[in-house]
Parts: C-alpha cells; sequence; structure tokens
C-alpha cells in the first residue's frame, strides 16, 4: 500500500499543434518566446499578475476581475494559470484566421502614437515595457535596417516586408 501512496502521475507531454493547427514548427519557437515574455519568473506559467503586467505594457487597462475571467476561460487543467500548450491553442487559433489581421495588430502596438509609423523611439519603449534587454542604439539599428524608403521610421509596408522576407 505504501508503494502506492508514493507513486506520481506521469508528467503530462507536451501537445504538438502543428498538423492540426498548421504552425510550423518555426511559428511554435516564435509562440514560445512570446509566452516566455509573459511568463516573467519563468516558472512556465501564466498568472493574473504577469497576463494584467503585459496588457498594462501592451496599452490595455484590464480589471483584476476580467484577468481571471479571461484565465478562467482558457485555463483547460483549472490551474488557475496558463502554460505553454494553453497559449499554444489560445494563439494558433488567432493565428491561422487572418495572418494579415495579426500582422497589422502587431504593428499597432509598436506604433504607440498611432500616427501610423514606428519610431526609434516608440521601437525602444515598447520593447523595455515588454521586458527586452535593449539599447536606443539598438532600436535604431533595427529600424533603419527595416526603413527601405529612408525617413527614419518604418511604415507598415516596410514592417510588413521585414517580417515576411524572413
Amino acid at each position: 500500500m505504501a508503494s502506492n501512496q508514493t507513486k506520481k502521475a506521469p508528467p503530462r507531454k507536451p501537445r504538438r499543434f502543428t498538423k492540426k493547427h498548421m504552425l510550423t514548427e518555426e511559428k511554435i519557437q516564435e509562440l514560445h518566446e512570446t509566452f516566455s515574455v509573459f511568463d516573467k519568473n519563468g516558472d512556465g506559467m501564466i498568472t493574473t499578475e504577469e497576463l494584467g503586467t503585459v496588457m498594462i505594457s501592451l496599452g490595455q487597462r484590464p480589471t483584476i476581475p476580467e484577468l481571471k475571467t479571461f484565465i478562467r476561460k482558457v485555463d483547460h487543467d483549472k490551474s488557475g494559470t496558463i502554460d505553454f500548450d494553453e497559449f499554444l491553442q489560445i494563439f494558433s487559433k488567432k493565428i491561422t484566421m487572418d495572418p494579415e489581421k495579426e500582422l497589422y495588430e502587431v504593428f499597432r502596438v509598436f506604433d504607440d502614437n498611432k500616427d501610423g509609423f514606428i519610431s526609434p523611439t516608440e521601437l525602444y519603449n515598447v520593447l523595455k515595457k515588454l521586458g527586452e534587454k535593449i539599447s536606443m542604439r539598438e532600436a535604431q539599428e533595427m529600424v533603419k535596417e527595416a526603413d527601405l524608403n529612408g525617413d527614419g521610421r518604418v511604415d507598415y509596408a516596410e514592417f510588413k516586408a521585414i517580417l515576411t522576407s524572413r
């Protein structure tokens, strides 16, 4: 009987969504990197507080009840947090629906003042809010690389070109 009490459940295998949700391994890796931005303490779970911090940095103002409701809707294992499998399910559905719309929404996150352009300062500020370690010089170099017409900023067409060419 004692052996039954010490027996642990086998670890849950991570689910793969590549075929079912039409995601490439590269896209899964990108989503994992995004998940890591949300998962501030690196424990493999996104808590209400972590989700709130990221949403606030993206210009949203969710209330604690709204955050808890969102997590409850996607928290299939009822842990009170979002693990990577749950995160992958949420975002794989969004990605496979309309990539053009998704890309434009990402552009709008970086276009902080909503003037239709991403400046080095906007890029720097948003990446810092997301917890990225970046210098202003690096942000300037990134904008310079994507700035195809040489005006010192990135419009949506340039943003799309640089992201879809890789």
